[in-house]
């Protein structure tokens, strides 16, 4: 087959010749790269665009048989080549890299799976016969932020065995029940480049559009002027704050600018001043370039203390402190001073990014009169509702939410990014417009995990059980709240550990700064208080003369305990069994290092949150409908396997719906590990109506019948004045050990977690080993550099963890005496496994060399040379 593009005959061109997947090739062209012409002129889209810098490799495509990151190189370098991408391979190729990634739980948010496939089959085409490291090597240039890299190197050595022993694919299929290994739902189309992200859509006379972002994080805007930008023949329109129907919006509170007016001051580096139109893609930095933005540059306030300081200019017109908890329970002033061993400490923990392997991308098409359809990849598409209604002043039955697949999310994609200027400039000229951020967009826009400086004080008594804790925590949330506020309140709820004790008392302020906002991160606000929880009860345990694993266990919480937060630890409470998971671990090594956390589940302390589902019998398949969005954590594949262990339904008679405003009723946001636990709570509510009807007629006669399932928590405020308060409708429990060899490099982890009742084993591990993965990123090597409130990083410099850097991972699943009688027994997990892997870092190193570091990333390391300690 052969195909040829011409391009304008006005514009300067050449003409280029290659083979794309067998097909000649014939450009006549402008020269660019070939990602773009995979993507924009041939329509392959299995090929995604995860940083167009050449570092993440979900790009990657052989070239003349060499794995190839098509972000690279440009056409003219191409002359004369064979390229080969996802959807170049073979058919036996696709039955087994598909049927093998699924397997093995290799496919999460599935955004990097195309291009490890393609890496991986660089290597298979070479050696049918690998070790673990040649797979490790093969892949080291593909960034995975879901897996953990352990189930994508599994799938490689299947399929491997599957081509060198010319096995048949297994064609059977997995009837979908609980504690068991199931394939998840999206994994074939996500590993073959079938399924479609938001980047991936493809509409007729599409526009392209984005903002003109701040030179400064704290100015004046005087003038926005596009004379220039509109001789260019592409541009289409540019837009300001003066058309937007309501110019805020934000996702707790109202205080995030769509667009910063003229006279009116810039917050941060990422505010959007105006929007800018092209009728192409290619054109579009062009354009947004040529906007003369002119500023009065103002002195920015760029830390907590400048924030705080009695002169220090207000960044929201209610000062610079977001919010303040206060946490106090029995008299830890008079445990403190009546205890025999105190430790203070003070504890420094950095900005880090998401780094999700997607960019932030929505589409928005103009829908019934004035309304607008818009296709997102985020956490909620109720939120992205409810914030863009508050925008356009439009009913919600004029915005209808559709989201597409999602390529991860870890608590960044919860704020509006692109969503909200997608669905304002579709809504203004009434034509399909595509909004997506560049990678460095997305790493100055989005909001990141907050920095916080920790005082603690911690004691115990002569016989090492805990006494009092006492704490301060001052968290950076940058220049919007965003969800800096529960960010706060959880940071400070489990400052206390999972331990057995009383006398607790938190202080914790928000403070407004212009640097990039904090909001919602994996772990949200617990892993910077677990790190220095865990650091000081290590040195406690010095203090007694403990062994560091007994003290844990002697301290930690038991069914009936009364937790320091006054609410009574269920009976599915299992950090003993935790602990006693990893104790052998523990034990066999003295470079170690041990520790502890916990998590809820849902929102609790007094809010409201609902889980909900219908189900519906359509076309004799049963379609299951919730909002609850999947970012890679498999909830779809979850609700599946809940439906089916209640009404004994094959995998055949389930079809999960995506997230749809107009067909899925409100689940909630996909946050506080909360979907399995209220979503499958929802969808077993609404199976029970469906397996009793089943007991009357066979499937096929209930037809168009729904069965409409809810669940709702309720919780104590954490102003609660009782006794015992009931704060969160669960908890999930972790122990982790670090252990490393003699010359400081990480050689095995080994994680127990109490996640209740197990759901699908290939997803739990794998979200347990990617969790583990992020958390050592977090300990290790990962930072976020913002200098003067410029930020310093690019993707390929962020410290995230390659294949060939991750060590050893052995996973215990551990559960508690009993079950919750709720959703099957099932807890959270996406938090829970990376929330003590940064504390057991440093627990490690301080048994290796003695040095007892107080900062992440952990300085002075086989990782961080050059970072000195504090």
């Amino acid at each position: 087959m052969r195909t040829s593009f011409r391009l304008d005959p006005m514009e300067s061109s050449a003409v280029y010749a290659f083979n794309v997947n067998g097909n000649s090739i014939s450009y006549d062209g402008q020269d660019k790269k070939l990602l773009r012409f995979l993507r924009e002129d041939l329509n392959l889209t299995g090929t995604k665009d995860g940083c167009s810098e050449g570092a993440c490799g979900t790009c990657t495509v052989l070239v003349n048989g060499k794995k190839t990151k098509a972000c690279v190189p440009t056409l003219s370098k191409l002359e004369g080549k064979s390229i080969v991408t996802i959807e170049g391979l073979t058919e036996r190729e696709k039955d087994v890299y598909s049927y093998c990634f699924a397997e093995a739980g290799a496919v999460q948010c599935g955004y990097c799976t195309p291009g490890m496939i393609m890496s991986a089959k660089s290597l298979l085409d070479e050696e049918l016969n690998p070790t673990l490291d040649m797979v490790r090597n093969a892949i080291k240039g593909n960034i995975c932020r879901c897996t953990g890299y352990k189930k994508i190197e599994e799938a490689i050595l299947m399929a491997a065995t599957y081509f060198r022993e010319d096995l048949p694919v297994p064609t059977d299929v997995e009837e979908p029940q609980l504690d068991k290994r199931y394939r998840r739902v999206d994994a074939i189309p996500k590993a073959l480049g079938e399924g479609l992200y938001t980047d991936d859509i493809r509409i007729d006379g599409m526009l392209y559009a984005k903002a003109v972002r701040s030179a400064f994080p704290r100015a004046r805007v005087l003038k926005i002027d596009s004379t220039e930008a509109e001789k260019h023949p592409d541009f289409v329109r540019m837009v300001t704050s003066s058309e937007v129907p309501q110019n805020i919006i934000g996702h707790i509170i109202h205080d995030w600018d769509v667009l910063i007016p003229i006279g009116s001051i810039t917050r941060y580096t990422g505010d959007a001043i105006c929007l800018v139109v092209s009728k192409n893609s290619e054109t579009l930095d062009a354009i947004a370039s040529l906007i003369d933005v002119s500023y009065e540059v103002l002195k920015p306030v760029l830390t907590m203390e400048e924030a705080l300081a009695e002169d220090a200019p207000p960044i929201h017109e209610n000062g610079n402190i977001l919010t303040i908890e206060h946490i106090v329970r029995g008299n830890p002033d008079k445990a403190i001073a009546e205890s025999k061993h105190v430790i203070r400490r003070h504890y420094s923990t950095p900005y880090t990014e998401h780094a999700f392997m997607e960019p932030e991308c929505a589409v928005a098409v103009p829908e019934v009169e004035d309304g607008i359809l818009v296709h997102t990849s985020g956490q909620s598409i109720y939120d992205e509702q409810e914030e863009i209604c508050h925008m356009l002043k439009l009913p919600p039955e004029k915005v209808h939410c559709y989201s597409m697949l999602v390529g991860g999310g870890f608590g960044g994609k919860e704020d509006m990014s692109v969503q909200h200027h997608a669905a304002l400039l579709a809504w203004l000229l009434r034509k399909p417009v595509k909004v997506k951020l560049s990678r460095q967009e997305s790493l100055a826009v989005h909001p990141k995990r907050h920095p916080m400086e920790i005082d603690l004080v911690s004691a115990c008594d002569e016989h090492g059980r805990i006494t009092a804790m006492k704490a301060t925590i001052m968290a950076n949330t940058g220049a919007y709240a965003s969800l800096g506020g529960p960010v706060l309140q959880r940071a400070c709820t489990h400052a206390s550990g999972p331990y057995n004790f009383q006398n607790f008392e938190v202080l914790g302020k928000a403070i407004y700064t212009n640097l990039v906002p904090a909001g919602a991160f994996r772990g949200f606000g617990v892993t910077q208080s677990c790190f220095a929880v865990e650091s000081n009860m290590n040195l406690l345990a010095d203090e007694v003369g403990m062994d560091y694993w007994q003290f844990k266990r002697l301290n930690a919480l038991k069914p009936g305990d009364v937790m320091p937060n006054g609410q009574i630890a269920q009976p599915d409470t299992g950090i003993i069994e935790c602990l006693d998971a990893v104790k052998e671990a523990y034990d066999s090594s003295p470079r170690a290092g041990l520790a502890i956390a916990f998590k809820n589940t849902g929102l609790g302390v007094g809010f409201p949150d609902t889980g909900r589902c219908i189900l519906s019998v359509e076309q004799g398949k049963v379609h299951i409908r919730t909002s609850a969005a999947c970012m890679g954590q498999g909830i779809a594949t979850v609700c599946t396997q809940m439906l089916g262990q209640t009404c004994a339904l094959s995998s055949a008679e389930i079809i999960v719906e995506a997230p749809d405003t107009r067909r899925t009723p409100d689940s909630g946001t996909s946050t506080a590990s909360r979907q399995s636990f209220f979503t499958g709570e929802a969808v077993r509510r609404a199976a029970l109506q469906l397996k009793e009807a089943l007991k009357s007629a066979p499937l096929k006669d209930l037809e168009g019948q729904e069965y409409f399932g809810e669940y709702t928590s309720i919780t104590d405020p954490i102003t609660s004045t009782k006794k015992n308060p009931f704060s969160h409708v669960a908890y999930s429990y972790s122990a982790q050990v670090v252990i490393l060899d003699e010359q400081g490099k990480l050689e095995k982890v080994v994680a127990s977690c109490d996640v209740g009742q197990i759901v699908n084993h290939q997803a739990l591990t794998g979200q347990i080993e990617g969790g583990v993965v992020m958390g050592l990123g977090y300990g290790l090597t990962e930072d976020f550099l913002i200098e003067e409130g410029q930020l310093k990083v690019k993707y390929g410099t962020l410290g995230l963890l390659r294949s060939t850097d991750v060590p050893d991972i052995e996973v215990k699943l551990v559960q508690g005496p009993e079950k919750n009688s709720l959703a099957y027994g099932v807890k959270g997990v996406g938090e829970l496994c990376t929330i003590p892997t940064a504390p057991a870092c440093q627990h490690a190193y301080y048994r290796l060399d003695g040095n007892f570091r107080t900062s992440l990333p952990l300085g002075d390391t086989a990782y961080k040379k050059l970072k000195k300690s504090h």
